[in-house]
């Protein structure tokens, strides 16, 4: 019991000198990280203050937990084991011990209690007494000589009780009770006026036979004798005497006493009913006892396991006494067979102490080692996911992790490659589309200025024909009005040369528009590739991708068959099933991290699409924009058709006032003419002014589809933004 206090002090050390350990670390951590002694090993200490031990949120404190956990858990796990292993060998041993000893006792008890029965019987059998019985019952015998008879009697059984120290006192009665009850020794009155109503008695008086009696206080205090009952009868009379022998219960109590099952054992008699007859601890004698001999079952010996009195664990042993019916029964706490293997748990405490201070230096390497390098890997790519496209992984490990550093630093540079041309095409475009909104500028100032001189035309023509009209009911004022004519002509003859010209500027303008949008058409075909070629690439990332996610997969499938090898092994591969967990355990990490990879890259290849979604959009426009410059160009041909024909009638006008002076009548004629060419040059200009109308409609349309085209690059253009190269 006086080691139980030491444990519990053993445990407080251990708490207390993790504690320090604890401390001392912090305190470690505490140091300038410029040191260049431990830096690295400080680095990855760093990765486990109180802030980030989260395990679900760092592999290196996952890493650490299992391997502390696994290690400490086989440790604890071989020492509980072993002393498991050696309580019950222990108790074993203790079980065949002490039920081997209880076998001996029960011998020597066995020549003890035969010899007290051959001793009465001797007595009994002894010729002076058997003579003695003979005369006693000898007819016509005077009462004097009878009572001489049963004094010789009485004389032989007081010499039994002093030489043998056992008996305390010796009874003889006939069955018929043809003389008087015979005693000797230390006689209790009591017993001598009732023996003859027992039942035991009874059954002894008309047969032979040998019983062993319990002697038990009225005030249930520890017995002073037990008793020795045997039905005899005489050799020469024929006549049955039942012979009762009271024996010293210290006896049984030394021999009892002589027996040591181990500290605090207990041997003691028990009767059929639990009653102690006897025990080494005299306390307990007379009383009931409290094991449970039911457990005991009808074997003549065994052993089993109990709770005594107190609830404690005792292993019992009993062997039954063939001569009384009685069990001897020894029990022991088990508790003191098994304290011996106690030094097993203070041996399996300090070697999980030691082992612990190992496991977390090695754990600490591997840290360092593991993590600390896909930690930096993390922060790079959420760098990468911000948009910094600059960063690289600095390694020199030739490991797993280092080839997926080198992976790592190869995909980075080819999505900066992608994104610089992606950027540089971007520009390509916006230029291209301020290009083309300047010129559909242009386009519609032209038409502006087209409708604006058509309209001038229009109102000429009408003003023609009204001169027409006049001039028919007028004849006499036409010298008055021909250099008023003269000047109109020549003012129209401007106009429509001028009519021309337009037409012919807006006709290049329209021929430059449309070359300009072909190339831009072009352009966008050319990015439209070019996007179609980076998402080949990506898809090639995702193929690198998932070979890496198969490599993973066999290298846990390796990891499994290697795990099943060592567990094969036994003892032997341990080492490498730990070796094992770790592969696999790198092997889930590096699946975590191709995951993240394959994400990043499928959000690239999402914004590629996006970007190819926005050029898909723009090129219908393109085309629409190409149709309705080739529709302009069509209508300023047709423009300038009917301004070559309203030259000829200008012409023909020109002539027919030349022709004026000649005469009044072909002058008339001509005035028809001038008429029916004003209605009709009126309803051209009309018409014309009808087209250009349309054309500057035409032109403001190209305006916004050249504004939306400048949109849908400046947009591009903020999105690659996000992204520094």
């Amino acid at each position: 019991m006086g080691k139980v206090p030491k444990k519990k002090e053993q445990g407080t050390d251990s708490k207390e000198s993790k504690r320090k350990g604890l401390n001392a670390l912090k305190e470690k951590l505490k140091t300038p990280s410029s040191e260049k002694a431990g830096g690295g090993w400080k680095s990855s200490l760093g990765k486990m203050v109180p802030g980030q031990i989260n395990p679900n949120k760092s592999v290196g404190v996952r890493l650490f937990l299992i391997f502390f956990v696994a290690i400490m858990t086989f440790v604890l796990a071989i020492g509980f084991v072993s002393y498991g292993v050696a309580k019950s060998t222990i108790q074993r041993n203790a079980e065949t011990s002490n039920t081997q000893t209880i076998l001996q006792t029960t011998q020597k008890l066995d020549i003890v209690f035969q010899k007290f029965a051959d001793n009465l019987q001797q007595a009994f059998l002894d010729d002076e007494m058997q003579k003695a019985i003979t005369e006693a019952y000898l007819p016509g015998l005077s009462d004097y000589d009878r009572f001489t008879q049963v004094t010789k009697m009485r004389t032989r059984l007081n010499g039994l009780t002093f030489s043998n120290d056992g008996f305390t006192a010796i009874y003889m009665l006939s069955s018929k009770q043809a003389i008087d009850d015979i005693s000797a020794g230390n006689t209790d009155p009591e017993l001598l006026s009732t023996i003859r109503d027992t039942e035991w008695f009874k059954d002894l008086s008309d047969k032979t036979m040998t019983q062993w009696m319990p002697v038990p206080k009225a005030d249930g205090s520890a017995p002073e004798v037990f008793r020795l009952v045997r039905s005899v009868q005489s050799v020469t009379s024929m006549e049955r005497f039942v012979l009762v022998a009271d024996i010293k219960i210290k006896v049984l109590e030394d021999y009892l006493r002589e027996v040591s099952l181990g500290e605090g054992s207990e041997v003691k008699m028990l009767t059929a009913d639990n009653f102690v007859v006897s025990s080494s601890d005299v306390e307990n004698a007379g009383q009931t006892d409290t094991i449970d001999m039911s457990k005991a079952g009808t074997d003549s010996y065994g052993s089993f396991v109990t709770k005594d009195l107190y609830g404690e664990s005792v292993l019992a042993v009993y062997v039954q006494h063939e001569m009384t019916g009685w069990k001897l029964v020894g029990t022991v706490a088990t508790s003191e067979l098994t304290k011996d293997a106690k030094s097993i748990l203070s041996y399996t405490f300090l070697s999980a102490l030691i082992v612990a201070l190992i496991t977390t230096l090695i754990a600490v390497w591997m840290v360092r080692m593991i993590a600390h390098p896909l930690g930096r890997m993390k922060e790079l790519m959420e760098e990468g996911a911000k948009g910094n496209l600059k960063v690289r992984m600095e390694t020199k490990a030739k490991d797993e992790i280092g080839q997926l550093s080198v992976s790592f630093n190869l995909m980075m540079e080819q999505i900066t490659a992608l994104v610089s041309q992606t950027n540089h095409s971007a520009q390509d475009v916006l230029e291209t589309a301020a290009e083309l909104t300047d010129a559909s500028n242009k386009t519609a100032i032209s038409a502006r200025e087209i409708a604006s001189a058509t309209e001038e035309i229009a109102n000429g023509a009408t003003s023609l024909a009204n001169e027409a009209e006049r001039g028919n009911s007028l004849t006499d004022n036409i010298a008055r009005q021909m250099e008023h004519v003269i000047s109109v002509n020549q003012q129209m003859e401007q106009s429509a040369h001028q009519v021309h010209e337009s037409s012919q500027r807006g006709t290049e303008y329209l021929n430059g528009l449309l070359d300009k949008t072909e190339a831009s058409a072009e352009m966008i075909s050319q990015l439209t590739n070019k996007v179609d070629e980076l998402k080949t690439s990506t898809s090639s990332v995702m193929k690198v991708l998932d070979v890496m996610k198969n490599i993973t997969q066999q290298t846990n499938i390796l990891s499994l068959n290697a795990t099943i090898e060592a567990a094969r092994a036994g003892a032997a591969g341990r080492g490498f099933m730990v070796v094992a967990d770790e592969i696999r355990q790198l092997a889930d990490q590096s699946k975590q991290s191709i995951a993240m990879v394959g994400e990043i890259t499928d959000n690239i290849q999402k914004e590629m699409n996006e970007t190819v979604q926005a050029l898909s959009d723009a090129s219908p426009l393109f085309q629409e924009q190409m149709s309705s410059v080739k529709e302009t160009g069509q209508i300023f041909v047709s423009v300038q058709q009917q301004m070559d024909n309203f030259i000829t009638h200008l012409d023909k006008v020109t002539s027919s006032i030349d022709q004026l002076n000649e005469s009044q009548n072909i002058l008339s004629d001509a005035m028809s003419n001038v008429s029916a060419v004003a209605e009709e040059s009126s309803a051209t200009s009309e018409e014309v002014a009808s087209l250009s109308s349309e054309q500057q409609t035409i032109g403001e349309q190209l305006v916004q589809l050249s504004k939306k085209l400048e949109n849908v690059s400046t947009g591009l253009k903020d999105s690659l933004s996000k992204f520094t190269v």
